[in-house]
């Protein structure tokens, strides 16, 4: 039974040249395994996996509270970790199987930023699900730059606003410091998006030079804050602002120390954000296994947005528990049930805050990696330029849609999800249409990185610091 503890430029020819090789790939993965009735049984039953206190943890926990794991013969310890160094550090050494992951993580890895290992993510946990608050101070300064309708703030409300308040911190000789959970989490380049878009400077890294700061030319400081941490660093006055997923936004707005102004569905309408990130050698040593927890991770992922997200209120249950996120259900259901709450009193509906299987959300697509890498060579994580083929290999020898394809073709085969509720695979590139709905209104062709990083004002594109 199940245990849970503390619970260089390239040619348009070259990307056809990817989409071939990878739609051949993916083919005959595809097809060897539909000569095989049904998949084998685990190599390895007894698993570890690991997870922050976060809400977008949810598939692991519902995969394990519903039985999932139990139903592909896996019997699943799930534990929480004390931030994402720990986390990372336990799927390297073998002291964890697999974990929640940001989705930076496997790719950081793999390249060699920080600490090097091969991982690897077959299955992407979810869409949306951060935002970005500020203390009440600096709100009380913004409000007055943005504009209101019928006595509110007007939304999605842009960094712009946010401006004059940083420069007169600077003009009084003080920092304007803002937390982010890790230096290749999604909230760290989300963060930085919306400053770069108003014009505010987050700074760059230069790892060949040993500084892993971030805050070379910063106009606002970033460091890291691990995610439960956030609001009572808020409180004390450490930061003046910080961007995490839930529930630690609307923690601030019930404790009443901070206001979340904008969330990551307005900066980058439904941005991937956590992976399941596991090492290249288990999913080699244990390739029937890996696809078993793809299978159980995707039918909790349905579950929790079937039916117009029924089961959300059950989920916000199972969430609330010491052993998982451990927050107030109220807390939790502020956010994971369609609303959203900014200043205390202004809730507003958004059912997209939360995304985890709607829009093939689980579907590890090679142009959600590639955009990560953009981010990580704009702010100089990685130092020079590369080419575009460069951005295509690393995607793909980190997310791993042939896998999923494996664990999604036994679904359909047993009745408990259809095809369409998946990509068609035997099209499907790996890369999603261009994306339009970002804050600055640039669009991503997750094809084209070195012409997207030429698109930004802000941000390094053929140059090395």
């Amino acid at each position: 039974m199940n245990h849970l503890i503390g619970v260089g430029h390239n040619s348009k020819q070259s990307m056809v040249c990817f989409f071939t090789k990878s739609l051949s790939a993916l083919a005959v993965v595809f097809s060897a395994f539909t000569v095989q009735a049904e998949l084998g049984p685990p190599e390895k039953d007894e698993l570890k996996f690991g997870f922050i206190k976060l809400t977008d943890m949810a598939p692991i926990a519902v995969a394990y509270e519903n039985g999932y794991f139990e139903d592909e013969g896996l019997y699943v310890t799930v534990e929480a970790q004390a931030n994402w160094k720990v986390l990372l550090d336990g799927v390297i050494d073998g002291k964890l199987d697999g974990a929640h992951m940001l989705a930076g993580q496997p790719i950081a890895a793999t390249i060699g930023y920080g600490t090097k290992a091969h991982i690897v993510t077959p299955f992407s946990m979810d869409l949306n699900g951060n935002a970005i608050t500020v203390s009440n101070d600096v709100w009380g300064e913004m409000k007055k730059n943005i504009p209101h309708l019928d006595g509110k703030p007007v939304h999605p409300i842009k960094a712009d606003a946010l401006k004059p308040v940083v420069d007169s911190f600077r003009d009084a000789g003080k920092p304007f410091k803002m937390g982010m959970v890790f230096p290749v989490s999604t909230h760290n380049y989300e963060l930085r998006y919306w400053l770069a878009a108003g014009n505010i400077h987050p700074g760059f890294y230069a790892p060949h030079k040993g500084d892993t700061s971030g805050t070379i030319n910063a106009q606002a400081l970033l460091s890291v804050t691990p995610p439960p941490q956030m609001p009572s660093t808020l409180e004390a006055g450490t930061i003046n602002g910080y961007c995490v997923g839930e529930p630690w936004n609307q923690q601030a707005v019930f404790k009443g120390i901070g206001v979340p102004v904008v969330t990551d569905y307005e900066i980058w309408k439904n941005n991937p954000e956590k992976v399941f990130g596991m090492t290249k050698e288990f999913t080699e040593k244990y390739p029937n296994t890996t696809a078993r927890i793809v299978k159980a991770l995707i039918r909790a992922a349905n579950w929790l947005d079937e039916n117009n997200n029924a089961n959300r209120p059950a989920a916000v249950e199972i969430l609330s528990r010491g052993e998982y996120v451990g927050a107030d259900y109220e807390v939790i259901a502020n956010s994971m049930t369609g609303t959203f709450e900014y200043e205390k009193g202004d809730k507003r509906e958004v059912p997209d805050f939360n995304v985890f299987f709607r829009y093939f959300a689980t579907f590890p697509y090679y142009s959600d990696a590639v955009w990560y890498l953009t981010q990580m060579r704009r702010w100089g994580q990685i130092s020079e330029a590369k080419s575009d083929d460069w951005y295509f290999d690393v995607a793909r020898s980190v997310y791993r849609p042939d896998i999923y394809q494996l664990a999604a073709k036994e679904l359909i085969e047993e009745k408990l999800l259809k095809a369409s509720d998946f990509p068609e695979f035997a099209t499907e590139s790996g890369f999603r249409d261009p994306q339009k709905h970002f804050i600055d209104d640039i669009v991503y062709d997750g094809s084209k990185p070195n012409a997207y990083l030429k698109k930004f004002s802000i941000g390094l594109k053929d140059e090395v610091l």
